[in-house]
């Protein structure tokens, strides 16, 4: 085949995911030339190239396989990034596609923008366009920033990524969840020059897996241990103050409140709540003032929690009106002088429901 100008990885782990469908959006749906990566992961490789059907024997498909065990897309992520060759490389999800020119729309804007990272846009079937990030405006496209654009809050590596600056970097192998955070964080963090395909087609999310993983509840220690993955890494000692501030806000509002969420009943808040609040403090001195541009919806939370004996119930109340997003208390902060700050809930929701708009078009 064609030297490939993209490498494509897509980690599949069950006999049930519609391979054949990520992999026929990038093979007949991209000009310029591609190669499709498929890993095995702990299953026989020989199942995956039946139902890979008629690109089993494609010359841009390659099929890989790698048996370590694990329940984490970490290592045949990693598997299929080491492999790579191209100038690009660019993730899948075994049960997702892309939107038929998305490749090469990325590819054209970083062609006219020399972008070393090219952020892809998102549209869930379910949901419709992803707001996420909420960069300026809702309508910020090129010299994006991790602090100004609060890329953060896209966890997930979905774009083109310039291999010949970042071709080592890789996933946090042995967590257990948040395996891509410090990934993604250190593109946002460290790139030089990033991009959002805000107006292209779009890398289409579904949700007909029927096999998703599930697990006995982990400890508070053994959900944040991507904390550590992150303190430890370079980009981490040398970014800047806003920089820390922004990753930790975006991780206290999505992570940490999920976590207060996950353990309500089982095995109870009062029991784990000096634990999410050690965590909690221990973000919160990556920069001053973290909890300042929290809402005051989420700051309800905190203070249930440093009662000591929070409630659930009421906890669980609290948790609720954050999501009212409409309302004063989950778009005002509680200093009236942070509330415009570009971490804020205000400026935050209303460029994510700005880009979602966009998104639309």
């Amino acid at each position: 085949m064609e030297s490939p100008l993209v490498d494509v990885t897509i980690a599949v782990h069950s006999a049930t995911r519609p391979i054949a469908r990520a992999v026929a959006s990038v093979v007949n749906g991209t000009a310029a030339p591609v190669r499709v990566n498929v890993v095995a992961h702990n299953i026989d490789p020989e199942i995956i190239r039946t139902n890979l059907g008629e690109y089993a024997d494609h010359p841009a498909v390659r099929l890989l396989s790698l048996r370590d065990g694990i329940p984490s897309p970490a290592g045949p992520m990693n598997l299929g990034m080491a492999e790579a060759t191209a100038r690009f490389h660019t993730l899948l999800g075994s049960d997702d596609e892309f939107a038929p020119g998305t490749i090469d729309s990325w590819l054209a804007l970083q062609e006219r923008t020399g972008a070393q990272v090219v952020i892809g846009r998102i549209r869930l079937v379910t949901g419709g366009p992803d707001p996420y990030p909420p960069v300026r405006r809702g309508r910020r496209t090129t010299r994006l920033s991790a602090d100004r654009d609060r890329l953060h809050y896209r966890s997930a590596p979905l774009g083109l990524i310039d291999r010949s600056r970042f071709g080592d970097l890789r996933f946090a192998e042995g967590l257990a969840s948040g395996e891509d955070l410090s990934y993604s964080a250190a593109l946002w963090i460290t790139a030089d020059n990033i991009a959002y395909d805000l107006f292209g087609p779009p890398y289409v999310g579904h949700d007909d897996a029927d096999d998703r993983v599930t697990s006995a509840p982990r400890s508070v220690a053994a959900d944040f241990e991507f904390l550590r993955t992150m303190e430890e890494a370079t980009w981490f000692a040398t970014a800047s103050t806003a920089d820390r501030r922004a990753l930790a806000v975006k991780l206290i509002r999505i992570h940490f409140f999920d976590a207060v969420a996950a353990r309500l009943d089982t095995p109870g808040i009062a029991t784990v709540s000096e634990d999410l609040l050690g965590m909690l403090d221990r973000v919160c001195g990556w920069a001053p003032g973290v909890l300042s541009v929290l809402s005051q919806a989420d700051r309800r939370v905190i203070d249930e929690l440093r009662t000591g004996s929070p409630d659930p119930e009421r906890t669980r109340a609290l948790l609720g009106r954050r999501w009212i997003y409409l309302s004063i208390g989950a778009q005002l902060t509680r200093n009236p002088f942070m509330a415009l700050h570009r971490q804020a809930p205000l400026r935050t929701l209303f460029a994510g429901a700005r880009s979602q708009r966009v998104g639309q078009l």
